[in-house]
């Protein structure tokens, strides 16, 4: 297959993947039965020497749920053909790695309600408070 490329620098070689097969459960016939088509596409992420330090530790700490052994692992078992699951595989282990490595969002910027919200607000905390005063009984 080919590498996966994360960046333009990033590029993570086929030697870093890890492929297995097995009988898969999804469409395929008959033929489901004695084709291994089912693909598991593992990663070695805490080994892998093909991503910066700080990258690295980025993506353990958003994959950590994901790990097993220090492996980040996807499975396609949607089509018939072993080289379609393969591509499937790739794609969502590339879709993944990319997701785990994007910097942080920036922090929200803590913003005061506008006056006009702030008077809209208690306007209708009156309202709803002259409506259950209308409700309650008159006899004191």
């Amino acid at each position: 297959m080919s590498p996966i490329k994360l960046t333009e620098d990033i590029v993570i070689p086929d030697a870093d993947l890890y492929w297995r097969f097995s009988r898969s459960s999804g469409p395929g016939g008959q033929g489901v039965n004695t084709t291994d088509s089912r693909v598991e596409l593992s990663f070695d992420l805490a080994g892998t020497a093909a991503l910066p330090p700080h990258l690295r530790q980025r993506a353990i700490e958003n994959l950590r749920k994901r790990m097993a052994g220090g492996a980040v692992t996807v499975a396609a078992s949607e089509h018939r053909s072993q080289l379609r699951n393969r591509q499937a595989a790739l794609e969502r282990m590339e879709a993944l790695l990319k997701k785990a490595i994007a910097p942080p969002p920036p922090k929200r910027k803590p913003t005061k309600p506008t006056r006009g919200s702030v008077r809209r607000r208690l306007k209708e905390k009156k309202r709803r408070s002259d409506i259950k005063k209308l409700r309650r009984s008159t006899e004191d």
